[in-house]
């Protein structure tokens, strides 16, 4: 079975493409290997989302927030699926990636900017769990050898 590399993109890398990186990777249709990036990367990985990663099968030592510059150079896994998953009306700039790809926008809000309890604070970071889990479990159930950046879309509007 091919197993898919899919590219999550969020502006500093710290938390949503990180649990979308560790939803693909650690997916139980073995269909994908997840990768994440930032176009303006942060010194560290949100600890929220990196228990959260940890809880999902990953290996926290793998956690680290990265420039999407690394997935341009030549040596780079070449990628199937590029995401980006930062949210637009909070003003965050989103990385174009250029390239044949498949490539779609679900945006989410960054859940480390909630205020609150901490048990708010992670509320939030599952909420953006279960809602990239949501979109990747439709994505696992598609013809991925047939799917196309239209269709890949669609998959925001339908979950």
């Amino acid at each position: 079975m091919k197993q898919y590399n899919i590219l999550f993109l969020c502006t500093h890398n710290s938390a949503r493409s990180i649990i979308g990186e560790a939803i693909a990777s650690t997916h139980f249709s073995g269909k994908f290997k997840g990768f994440s990036a930032g176009s303006t990367p942060g010194t560290s990985v949100n600890p929220i989302a990196a228990d959260l990663a940890v809880e999902l099968g990953m290996d926290r030592a793998l956690l680290k927030s990265k420039s999407w510059d690394v997935f341009g150079e030549p040596n780079a896994p070449k990628m199937d699926f590029i995401i980006t998953v930062c949210d637009n009306a909070a003003g965050e700039q989103c990385p174009f990636w250029p390239g044949q790809p498949a490539t779609a926008h679900w945006g989410f809000p960054d859940p480390s900017l909630v205020q609150g309890t901490d048990l708010e604070k992670k509320t939030a970071f599952v909420e953006v769990m279960n809602g990239l889990k949501k979109r990747i479990d439709i994505l696992a159930a598609m013809p991925l050898e047939k799917l196309d950046s239209l269709r890949l879309k669609e998959i925001h509007t339908n979950a």
